[in-house]
């Protein structure tokens, strides 16, 4: 089943648009609350249809995405009010506080780490909020994490050209599932271990 080259194909074309910049700034901001797909796969084919351009589309997918983790926080933080009560009737207030305490010891890590990596990074917006961790940190982690995330994948691609084209078309549908598998699994773990 091909689900990933179509896709990839699509945002070729997409890439190639006059307003391309600004898909790519709402598709950052969308990802880091609601969306499913990461921009990776529209900031890749635009460097390659303009490399000389690579950090700045590398910018422009930072900053849309931290203000969209700010909206994520935002949301997290006024959601948790409305659904307390729930929380308390499930009787998981408990594991809020001890998930609480982990973001205020180490929220910048984990903002960091869920903006570098896979891991879907607008679960870990709406929990920053939710839990209460200072703003600073987030921004600082965020901007870390998701800057180095596409700083390195625009650099890579910018650098790499058709050779690296050629070779993440060709094994685009394997890097696809594997991500997938690789996101199920991490959700599964965290499931599990608790």
């Amino acid at each position: 089943m091909r689900i990933f080259g179509p896709i990839y194909d699509r945002c070729l074309r997409w890439a190639a648009h006059h307003r391309a910049p600004g898909y790519l700034a709402a598709m950052s901001a969308a990802e880091s609350v609601v969306f499913p797909v990461p921009p990776d796969v529209m900031l890749a084919p635009m460097t390659l249809a303009q490399p000389k351009r690579w950090w700045r589309l590398a910018l422009i997918c930072t900053i849309a995405s931290v203000v969209g983790g700010l909206l994520g926080y935002a949301l997290g933080s006024y959601a948790l009010d409305a659904v307390w009560p729930w929380i308390e009737r499930l009787s998981w207030s408990q594991r809020f506080f001890q998930v609480q305490a982990l973001f205020e010891r180490y929220g910048f890590w984990i903002v960091f780490v869920a903006g570098f990596t896979p891991i879907p990074y607008k679960v870990f917006t709406l929990a920053s909020g939710a839990a209460g961790m200072g703003l600073l940190p987030f921004v600082l982690g965020s901007l870390i994490g998701r800057g180095g995330r596409f700083f390195l994948v625009a650099g890579l691609v910018a650098f790499g050209g058709e050779p690296l084209e050629r070779l993440i078309r060709r094994y685009v549908e394997w890097l696809g599932w594997a991500v997938a598998v690789l996101v199920i699994a991490g959700l599964i773990w965290w499931e599990l271990r608790g």
